[in-house]
């Protein structure tokens, strides 16, 4: 069995992962359109006003008000970590990166072991202040469904038992049978779940906003 996961399963996860993401940013270009241009005003029809770079400044920093790290900077330093450690750990880790060698001769650098054990650690208390906040806290609890619930669970559990795992408590074999079938899981719901926002951020964020920061803004979001 251990053999099965660890290889038509796991190329069969990557092999959704890869595709689903390219589904769905296909789709995201599906669903927009192009609209109609409206021709800008003349030169000189709109007086422009230059901005001083102490004014681009303290504009800057009124933008901050209506985001988290205004109304909430915990859950935005929080939020941060997590995203952060979630995909540094996995992605530098010496033994993925010594199973990626083998398998396919790809080698990528590597943190220490003992720090992707720290990010792992970070990843795990940041799941627990969601967990807690969705838990405890009326406005949260309010809107959460189970399937809030159900999407934390697969974004922990397979940190959960890599730690497990990197420091053999239980018994190993059936722990790491855990950890590689949580970890084709979270691979195979990523482009299909609320998951999927960690590599679809900087397209949503930035493409988005520079549509209308830096070009005429050609489509309709």
């Amino acid at each position: 069995m251990y053999d099965l996961i660890e290889g038509p399963f796991l190329s069969l996860a990557f092999i959704i992962f890869v595709l689903g993401l390219l589904y769905q940013g296909s789709r995201f270009f599906q669903l927009t359109r192009k609209k109609e241009w409206i021709a800008p005003p003349l030169p000189g029809a709109e007086k422009r006003v230059k901005k001083s770079v102490g004014q681009f400044i303290i504009d800057g920093l009124a933008s901050v008000k209506g985001t988290l790290w205004k109304t909430d900077p915990l859950m935005m330093i929080v939020t941060s970590a997590f995203h952060v450690c979630l995909i540094l750990a996995p992605i530098f880790l010496l033994a993925h990166n010594v199973l990626l060698d083998q398998s396919w001769g790809i080698g990528l650098w590597s943190f220490p072991e003992s720090f992707t054990d720290w990010l792992t650690i970070v990843v795990l208390i940041c799941v627990a202040f969601f967990l807690m906040r969705r838990l405890f806290l009326a406005r949260v609890r309010a809107i959460t469904s189970f399937y809030d619930y159900f999407v934390l669970l697969i974004a922990a559990a397979p940190f959960l038992t890599g730690y497990l795992a990197y420091h053999q408590w239980f018994d190993y074999r059936t722990v790491m049978i855990l950890h590689i079938l949580t970890a084709e899981l979270m691979l195979i719901t990523v482009p299909f779940t609320k998951l999927g926002h960690m590599l679809f951020f900087f397209l949503y964020r930035f493409l988005i906003g520079s549509e209308y920061s830096f070009t005429r803004g050609s489509r309709t979001w």
